[in-house]
């Protein structure tokens, strides 16, 4: 079984990737007290928690509290990235008392009587809103779609896609 996370304070929490475009690995890297934690996931994952963490926020409004610290501005990957396990399931909580997000992210497991790890970061309004903006950009930053099919193109056919036939 694998290693599971509890950090109730972040220092940094991003998406990034590892590869060329059209081979990209995406990653959720969280960074706190020191301890750095690499999870691979989909692209479809990061772009699908990007645009339910933007209405979370909008359901919160967007005014975060006074007393909460500014999101790093550098949400770049750390190195080394080395991945503990990959995203099954994410999920999405509120702590109401504390003010907080609260991210869970659950082991794809192959074995279905088998029991996964889990990992949960709590998050503050602004790291929440820093996630959404990067994931959004690393997303964006792949291949870009043919304009016909709306298929990623491939650089190795030089953005030439077949139904363009």
């Amino acid at each position: 079984m694998s290693e599971s996370f509890h950090f109730e304070a972040v220092d940094m929490l991003t998406v990034g990737t590892l590869g060329p475009k059209g081979g990209r690995v995406f990653y959720l890297q969280c960074l706190a007290g020191g301890e750095l934690v690499s999870l691979k996931f989909e692209k479809r994952q990061a772009a699908a928690l990007a645009e339910y963490l933007e209405r979370v926020l909008g359901e919160l409004g967007e005014l975060p509290d006074a007393a909460e610290a500014d999101p790093p501005d550098d949400l770049d990957m750390r190195e080394p990235v080395v991945e503990a396990w990959t995203i099954g399931a994410l999920g999405i909580a509120y702590d109401q008392e504390e003010g907080r997000v609260i991210l869970v992210a659950e082991e794809l497991v192959e074995d279905p009587d088998a029991t996964g790890a889990s990992a949960r970061f709590t998050l503050t309004r602004p790291q929440v809103r820093a996630l959404v903006t990067r994931a959004r950009a690393v997303v964006a930053a792949g291949r870009p779609p043919c304009p016909f099919c709306l298929r990623p193109l491939e650089p190795s056919n030089r953005d030439w896609c077949p139904c363009h036939n």
